[in-house]
């Protein structure tokens, strides 16, 4: 990567840096970078060309404090209207307004490797006190950064490096493996996966869930079924698992595509859940009122959003004084219509 992702921590320009170059004192770089009155204008063109050179950016944090004109967190999410990530980012601005905070959003996109790391940098040049990370995709290669702000990711990044980070713990294939071990309890021994794109972590973290829970119950595993997060990805991945005539339950990585295989399953004959069990995942609004009512994992955004921005911004308030780690309890499984034991006969 280029510009401040590829230098390092002790290659970051600080203030004295630009001071020298630009020929002013360190007091006039402070001045310029808070845009205070009654600097010539000739001294903060000079100013701002040397921080320019040097890719300098001030610290907002510390900034915000002098200024008292900052209360403010960034947050980077998929750009994207699925169900989950912007139901995580209306609790995330939420809970930040609770605090006192306001929010600046950058959105990312899935074919661009860079798009983390540009992302933190727009949000840092609008001298945020502090980041949210929410429903990152492996870019294909580790997103190192050097931030003078602390960021929380919601949901695994092992690709980020960051020296203030509050994180998830070790448990992000949970609700994969709640889902298929409650197919398992209703006797089904094959049990296939409908996936959601490779390049998100929440996705492989799912079907690592499914797989592990196979595994763990001496049961096969056969190869899962992508899709694209959508009811007709679903659909398509329905009318291929129709065929396969062993298969008795699929745990379908969210609700909008385990909607689209009820309808494929059905169509083939297939019925739910007479012939197939389904378990979703997210419990969207629609959730309850399928025909048949949707199984599903649900997710707690709310309570998600308020713990990650509390411990943000006690980080902010308080920085490195505590090692900083998102509580996380299985997510709570919604068991309606569309699952049930596995008749034998």
């Amino acid at each position: 990567m280029t510009g401040t992702h590829g230098r390092g921590i002790a290659a970051r320009p600080a203030s004295t840096d630009v001071a020298r170059l630009a020929g002013v004192s360190q007091k006039t770089v402070s001045r310029v970078m808070n845009n205070e009155p009654y600097v010539r204008e000739e001294l903060r063109e000079r100013v701002l060309r040397a921080a320019q050179q040097l890719g300098y950016r001030p610290n907002g944090a510390a900034r915000s404090l002098t200024s008292g004109r900052n209360r403010r967190l960034g947050v980077i999410s998929l750009g994207t209207r699925l169900y989950g990530p912007m139901t995580m980012l209306v609790a995330i601005e939420r809970s930040a307004r609770r605090l006192g905070y306001s929010v600046s959003v950058a959105h990312t996109t899935e074919d661009d490797e860079h798009s983390t790391a540009e992302a933190i940098d727009s949000l840092l040049e609008q001298g945020v006190d502090g980041i949210v990370l929410s429903e990152a995709i492996d870019e294909g290669s580790p997103v190192k950064v050097w931030l003078d702000v602390p960021i929380l990711t919601i949901g695994r990044f092992p690709g980020l490096v960051a020296a203030r980070r509050i994180r998830s713990a070790e448990k992000s294939d949970r609700s994969g493996y709640v889902a298929t071990r409650h197919l398992i309890d209703l006797g089904h021994t094959e049990i296939r996966h409908v996936s959601g794109p490779r390049q998100w972590w929440a996705s492989r973290d799912r079907a690592d869930g499914w797989r592990s829970a196979l595994t763990e119950a001496d049961l096969p595993v056969a190869d899962p079924v992508a899709g694209d997060w959508s009811c007709a990805s679903g659909y398509e991945a329905g009318l291929r698992l129709a065929d396969d005539e062993a298969m008795t339950a699929v745990f379908v990585a969210n609700d909008d595509m385990a909607i689209g295989l009820v309808r494929a399953l059905h169509e083939r004959g297939r019925r739910v859940p007479d012939d197939v069990s389904v378990v979703g995942m997210d419990d969207i609004p629609a959730a309850r009122f399928q025909q048949p009512a949707l199984t599903t994992v649900a997710q707690d955004f709310d309570a998600v959003a308020t713990e990650g921005v509390g411990l943000l911004v006690e980080e902010i308030a308080n920085p490195g004084s505590a090692e900083r780690v998102l509580h996380e309890v299985d997510p709570p499984l919604l068991v309606r219509e569309s699952s049930r034991r596995l008749r034998v006969g």
